[in-house]
């Protein structure tokens, strides 16, 4: 009998140290149809730039008088702001703060699953009339009619990260789309996957 028993605690006491021991490894879910799940269109980016956004910029003079209405972004601690060539760096406070809270939950949610700590990577910020114009030579799909001029949309890259290596990336795309889907059912922002330019477009709600 005491045998048995003595056979019993020793189990308890394995069980005990492996649940506060190294936590175990569970598999990882990938996140599946991008392309049905963010399908905000352009009418619906457009209504909300409209709503919180800046009359668009056509030069300097409008930059000018706007710019005070804008906050300037730069690669910080949740983001990384990538080399702009058709867009310039700033977005109204709103979407700055979107764009913030995205780069704090994807690193948290990297903690969390026991991921190595990276970065999202911002790809194109507020579009002008000279932008736009520079944009069309390279894309003729490209229009002034975009919530890009409006300061209130940025788009996230999904197969780039600071720090990453190319084989991370399916797993961190997952994660940020994770994320990007928990705050767009909070109603925070819409969401259009970008498959030809490999982003996500994001306009604040």
């Amino acid at each position: 009998m005491r045998s048995v028993q003595y056979i019993f605690l020793v189990l308890c006491i394995v069980g005990v140290v492996g649940c506060g021991g190294e936590k175990r490894k569970g598999t990882f879910r990938y996140f599946r149809n991008f392309q049905r799940t963010f399908n905000d269109m352009n009418d619906r980016h457009l209504r909300a730039a409209k709503q919180w956004g800046i009359k668009p910029i056509t030069g300097d003079a409008d930059f000018r008088e706007q710019k005070g209405k804008l906050t300037e972004i730069a690669s910080c601690r949740h983001y990384e702001v990538d080399k702009l060539t058709h867009s310039i760096p700033y977005l109204v406070p709103r979407a700055e703060e979107l764009l913030e809270t995205i780069g704090k939950n994807f690193r948290d949610s990297l903690d969390s699953k026991g991921l190595d700590d990276r970065k999202i990577i911002v790809t194109s910020v507020l579009r002008t009339a000279g932008t736009v114009k520079q944009l069309r030579k390279k894309n003729i799909n490209a229009s002034a009619n975009s919530a890009h001029v409006y300061g209130t949309t940025f788009d996230v890259a999904y197969a780039r990260y600071k720090g990453a290596e190319k084989e991370e990336t399916d797993k961190l795309k997952s994660v940020l789309a994770e994320v990007l889907q928990d705050l767009r059912k909070q109603k925070k922002c819409y969401v259009r996957y970008e498959f030809k330019q490999g982003c996500f477009h994001i306009t604040v709600r």
